[in-house]
């Protein structure tokens, strides 16, 4: 340490510029800061920032007030404490003959600057102060187990010139004590000290005074991947650094994005730069691995920050929810013209044939499935969530019972045999089906919305980038319920028309809604898989399309046959041709 602070004051007087070149000092096991006398004054900034391996030490108690208690003159038989003490003060004692200041020998070794002599026990001495107690307790162990051989108490003195040092090792290498610092002195079985080693920074001052600062250590007992360990935050790098660590001559750092990952059979300071996985950052330079981001947050491109997610919802002024709305008026209006021709033409043999009031019924439910999508077209409110799929069930409920109150009274009306029992079947008949049918899913839904009613929730997970902000149904169990309700009342439908198929055309609607109950199960059926497989404002959009398509089917089915009749053929639409086509 003495030579290279000569080598740096050297450069200095030729002018070399050695900060310029940013060099870190790393430095091996047992180096101490010293120098001689005429250094005191010189700058020690060139060691400031410097790492250095130390076995692992710890202070022991005493050892400060031992130190301060060393007087040159008490100690008779140590002739080198008076070199020391002369190097170290300056001084000379009396009996020299260099004409200098007189040593007195009550001298502070405190008094020292910690770069001359320092007062803590450093690793150096911590590791010779353990070795004199290690042989110590050997040799105790040797004439305890003599002493046990010869099964007597040995008294008097003992001659250790009896002994060769290799009698030691066998009895070292079994050893394990404690310490007077607390810690367990033992060796392993190759008969090497078990210590790791205390990773150093040197850190410097004005007053030319250091210290010594842990920042890591190498543990030999601990696992493979914690067995090096350093504290990067708790460096103090050399000021012509900026404070930027030196970078690893393997490979350049990774960049905030990515993660570093070792590289297999290389150096270990080596490592590849995979970028980080989709949903996760990294915000610093040589992150070991990335975060995942807030849940109302997602990675920018570069995957370095966190940037706030979109709300998403299916509106009316996105080009998808502006065609739905378009289609919704476009079959809300085709059915209220569909339900002009009916009322105006209601007395004629056609429309009295179908029976009139649940027509009406049926068109009036089919106007109001078509406006019951827009529910579902905007931003989720509390209020909007709970009709959705109540106002949905209730109404679907209403026009599917009725399509079956009409199949119904259609094969009940060629069954009946007895006079006047046409009249007595239709009108309670429809009552009696459109009614409890309306009623049990009126129930199905007020239970629902009483447990556990729909609300308005934000979906954060779905998508990467957007928030997805939707109707919750609450309880999915009810959900489906009132679903299997309608799909019950669809089944029952379309089995009853489809026996009822080959009845006379001018009577029979079955055909008809055999067909229109044939495409609302296929619809139905298809919607539960697509709504289950579909995210963000796309379900919505499936549960729009199901309705609209359903509904579309019924409307065109079974009424666009009847109002070509009586729009474009009204030659055909009469009571004496109808009785005809009956009676043939």
């Amino acid at each position: 340490m003495m030579t290279l602070r000569l080598l740096d004051q050297a450069a200095e007087f030729e002018d070399i510029p050695m900060k310029t070149k940013a060099k870190v000092w790393v430095m091996t096991a047992q180096m101490d800061f010293t120098s001689i006398s005429f250094q005191k004054s010189w700058d020690i900034d060139f060691i400031h920032g410097a790492l250095s391996f130390a076995v692992h030490s710890k202070q022991v108690t005493g050892f400060g007030a031992f130190l301060r208690n060393r007087k040159p003159t008490s100690e008779k038989g140590d002739g080198f404490i008076r070199e020391f003490w002369e190097q170290a003060f300056g001084c000379v004692f009396s009996n020299s003959k260099v004409a200098a200041e007189i040593c007195t020998g009550e001298e502070k070794l405190e008094t020292l600057p910690s770069f001359v002599f320092e007062m803590s026990m450093t690793s150096h001495s911590y590791s010779i102060y353990n070795a004199v107690y290690s042989v110590a307790h050997a040799l105790h162990a040797i004439r305890s187990s003599k002493c046990s051989h010869r099964l007597m108490t040995c008294g008097g003195r003992w001659n250790l010139r009896n002994h060769q040092p290799w009698q030691l090792h066998d009895f070292l290498r079994s050893l394990s004590f404690n310490n007077s610092a607390g810690e367990v002195i033992s060796f392993d079985q190759d008969g090497n000290l078990v210590a790791g080693f205390d990773i150093i920074n040197w850190v410097t001052f004005p007053n030319q005074s250091f210290r010594r600062i842990k920042v890591g250590k190498i543990d030999p007992t601990a696992t493979e991947d914690i067995l090096l360990s350093v504290d990067d935050d708790a460096i103090v790098w050399p000021s012509w650094f900026n404070q930027a660590q030196p970078i690893s001559l393997c490979n350049e750092n990774c960049h905030p994005g990515s993660r570093r990952r070792k590289k297999e059979e290389e150096q270990f300071c080596c490592y590849e730069c995979p970028p980080c996985p989709e949903g996760k950052i990294s915000n610093e330079t040589d992150m070991n691995d990335c975060f995942q981001c807030p849940e109302d947050h997602c990675p920018n491109k570069d995957k370095n920050w966190c940037i706030p997610k979109y709300i998403v919802y299916l509106s009316y002024e996105e080009p998808l929810g502006m065609s739905l709305a378009i289609f919704v008026l476009i079959f809300s209006f085709v059915t209220a013209v569909v339900l002009g021709i009916f009322i105006k033409h209601k007395d004629t043999p056609i429309v009295k044939a179908n029976n009139r009031n649940l027509t009406y019924t049926l068109l009036i439910s089919l106007l109001l499935c078509f406006l019951c999508a827009l529910l579902f077209i905007g931003k989720p409110e509390k209020v909007s969530c709970l009709l959705q799929q109540a106002a949905f069930g209730v109404i679907f409920a209403v026009a599917i019972s009725c399509i079956l109150a009409k199949t119904m009274i259609v094969v009940l009306a060629f069954m009946a045999t007895k006079p006047g029992s046409k009249k007595w079947v239709r009108k309670p008949l429809a009552y009696c089906v459109v009614l409890p049918c309306f009623l049990l899913q009126v129930i199905l839904c007020t239970v629902w919305l009483a447990r556990s009613p729909p609300f308005p929730s934000l979906d954060m997970n779905s998508l990467t980038a957007e928030m997805v902000l939707k109707c919750n149904e609450g309880s999915t169990l009810m959900f489906y319920c009132v679903l299997g309700f309608l799909g019950f009342l669809a089944l029952l439908s379309f089995s009853v028309a489809f026996l009822a198929r080959k009845l006379p055309d001018s009577f029979n609607e079955a055909k008809f809604i055999t067909f229109s109950m044939l495409i609302f199960c296929s619809v139905w059926l298809s919607f539960i898989p697509a709504y289950l497989s579909t995210t963000g404002k796309y379900t919505v959009t499936v549960e729009i399309f199901s309705i609209l398509a359903t509904s579309a089917g019924l409307l065109v089915c079974i009424f666009f046959p009847k109002c070509y009749t009586i729009v474009v053929r009204p030659d055909l639409n009469r009571r004496e041709l109808l009785i005809r086509r009956l009676t043939a």
